[in-house]
């Protein structure tokens, strides 16, 4: 990751755990808050038609949509699942290892498909995303083990060591069905373990996403996903400060009407660039009032 970008995180970060000390609980309702989203979001991605209202009724309220297949249904159930049972594998200091990506999948995949639930891709199981041909099955086993020791190999950042994962996790696609939300859930997991917030990756935004794995594949470049990762980490990390801080939240659009130096689009060009400390919820553009004075004061 770029030195000047990895510079600004780790000062987001510090600033992260300075605050969060005493404050655990804030974290977690914070986290919970975000669950439907990040279902949500993530399903949709692999074209769930599920709603967000939907799926925050499902994992919250256990209410059952009308008119939506029973899959979509235990994919909103099951993925919640899988972050309910990665969280509780942070706590334990659990590291990423096969056995806990088999489960994961087994998790996603119950009551969908349990013949594929659970296992990598075998015989003539052979996936296509978009152009994309996917490894041969025979050689799934050993490109994991690779992907996993590289993912492991302390020489080099661990954001950089999480991006080569995911995409290479991707590449290989080695589940029949379930690898991107598999790897999505698995990126968090990663980014949680070693003292990163999550981050959503929207459904909005997939094209991007999609284009950072074209990327990947025709020449090995990671640059488009770590541009993408670290804008949502920035994210991420401004919302939790603004949280912690106990800053008052407000809709950016609420302080574009009382702000007379900038206009509105550009405010909402800061915001999409992080160059401000705005994030997210439920799709829409927030700031901590007094974190975006300070912001309005330097710009």
């Amino acid at each position: 990751m770029h030195g000047t970008t990895l510079h600004h995180l780790e000062a987001l970060q510090k600033e992260f755990n300075r605050l969060k000390n005493g404050k655990e609980s804030l974290l977690t309702l914070l986290e919970e808050s975000e669950l439907p989203e990040a279902v949500y979001n993530s399903n949709a991605i692999e074209n769930s038609t599920l709603t967000l209202d939907e799926t925050e009724k499902i994992l919250i309220h256990q209410e059952l949509p009308p008119h939506h297949t029973q899959r979509e249904v235990f994919e909103a159930i099951n993925l919640g699942k899988v972050t309910e049972f990665l969280t509780a594998k942070i706590a334990e200091e659990r590291p990423l290892t096969e056995s806990l990506l088999l489960f994961v999948h087994q998790t996603l995949l119950s009551h969908i498909n349990n013949d594929i639930a659970g296992r990598y891709r075998r015989d003539k199981e052979y996936v296509r995303v978009g152009l994309h041909i996917a490894p041969a099955p025979v050689h799934v086993p050993s490109l994991m083990d690779t992907a996993l020791m590289a993912y492991k190999n302390t020489a080099s950042h661990v954001l950089d060591r999480m991006i080569n994962f995911h995409l290479e996790f991707e590449r290989i696609h080695p589940f029949v069905d379930g690898n991107g939300r598999v790897g999505r859930a698995l990126m968090n997991f990663q980014l949680k373990s070693h003292g990163y917030p999550p981050v959503i990756i929207r459904n909005k935004e997939k094209q991007d996403y999609y284009r950072a794995f074209q990327a990947y594949d025709m020449g090995r470049s990671v640059k488009e996903l770590e541009h993408i990762l670290a804008l949502l980490l920035k994210e991420s990390l401004h919302k939790r400060i603004a949280y912690l801080r106990g800053d008052e939240v407000v809709l950016l659009s609420q302080v574009a009407k009382e702000d007379k130096r900038h206009s509105p689009q550009s405010l909402a060009n800061s915001a999409k660039k992080q160059s401000m400390p705005a994030f997210r919820e439920r799709g829409r553009w927030k700031v901590g009032r007094e974190m975006f004075g300070e912001w309005a004061k330097k710009s």
